[in-house]
């Protein structure tokens, strides 16, 4: 996307009672200008527009680009800013350490740093098209890698390896990274929600949850799905049969101008049905961009609403201590009349 144009666009939202803006979360940075390092950048927006403040590392690559910016150590980044920074001058609160902000206001005598909370994030909730072509292409990384390694699961084969099969038919299709660490969870091992992959070998009668995800240009997929190995135990196919109905409950609820807090109900409501209500202990889901977990929420407890070009995931499941779980996550995306399953064809 066009940095400029797009401070320019919101750059009353991004201000509001401020006089500059310091942006140093690097998902933030990346939104407002496009930088591929943002890890090593600061932007800075005022009335004249936006800035990118980043280290001589980078001096070649920018001047093929019309992207406003300066050169400069990073020792000196305050120093360069210091005419720039007068009045009320907002920071990201719950990403600037308090030390950093400290030195700042020494090094800046003329403004008030103000803290500031989610100003960047709140445009962030709405993707653009070409925001959605990135993310419709990280999940076809993803889709395609695990149906080229998917034949591989069979029983003796340690989660590990399978892990790291998927995370390098992904890399090979294509990806910057993994999403996050893939997580694969098997046996007794499927009733930790968050269990990641271990050396444990794949059983041979149970179920394997895999939850995986690609980077592409800096945007992320994020998908679920449990997999049958010979015949589970009748409790653990009775769960991943609520969990799937619970995900097919919440899909039907999802539309612009819903609350997201119906979705999450829905999802409950099935699974009370099943007396498995009290194996479910996370939200619904979450929004997925340049982070792999954003807002919104989707949560009983969360007040937000579904609003054309949210990215979200819904992900039900049900973990029973020391006998297993299931998961099954979709990637949606929310259109103007509906919405659309972007990681289905698995």
């Amino acid at each position: 996307m066009e940095a400029s144009k797009l401070v320019n666009d919101f750059t009353e939202d991004l201000l509001a009672d401020l006089d500059a803006l310091l942006v140093t979360k690097p998902e933030n940075v990346r939104y407002l200008t496009g930088f591929e390092h943002p890890e090593d950048a600061w932007v800075w927006v005022d009335g004249g527009g936006i800035l990118l403040v980043t280290t001589p590392l980078y001096a070649n690559p920018l001047r093929e680009r019309t992207l406003p910016h300066a050169i400069e150590r990073p020792q000196r980044w305050p120093e360069l800013l210091r005419e720039r920074a007068r009045g009320r001058v907002g920071f990201e609160a719950a990403h600037l350490p308090y030390a950093r902000a400290r030195s700042l206001a020494e090094a800046w005598p003329e403004a008030e740093l103000m803290p500031t909370e989610g100003r960047v994030e709140a445009l962030r909730r709405i993707k653009s098209e070409e925001e959605k072509s990135l993310i419709v292409r990280a999940m076809a990384i993803a889709r395609t890698a695990f149906l080229a390694v998917r034949p591989e699961i069979r029983p003796g084969l340690t989660e590990e390896d399978f892990a790291a099969s998927l995370e390098c038919a992904m890399r090979r299709r294509g990806a910057e990274d993994r999403a996050f660490a893939t997580i694969v969870a098997s046996g007794t091992r499927g009733a930790y929600p968050h269990a990641g992959a271990s050396d444990a070998p794949l059983p041979e009668n149970g179920l394997v949850t895999v939850d995986w995800g690609a980077r592409y240009r800096g945007y992320h997929s994020d998908v679920t799905r449990t997999l049958a190995l010979g015949e589970p135990q009748p409790e653990l196919a009775r769960a991943h049969r609520a969990v799937r109905e619970a995900l097919e409950a919440a899909l039907a609820k999802a539309r612009p101008g819903v609350p997201v807090k119906e979705l999450d109900q829905a999802a409950r409501e099935v699974l009370a049905g099943y007396d498995l209500l009290d194996y479910y202990p996370h939200a619904l889901g979450h929004g997925v961009g340049l982070e792999v977990h954003e807002a919104p929420r989707v949560a009983i407890e969360s007040d937000e609403v579904l609003r054309p070009g949210m990215v979200i995931t819904l992900e039900p499941g049900v973990y029973l201590p020391g006998l297993g779980g299931a998961r099954e996550e979709e990637l949606v995306w929310i259109g103007e009349n509906g919405i659309e399953v972007l990681s289905e064809g698995m």
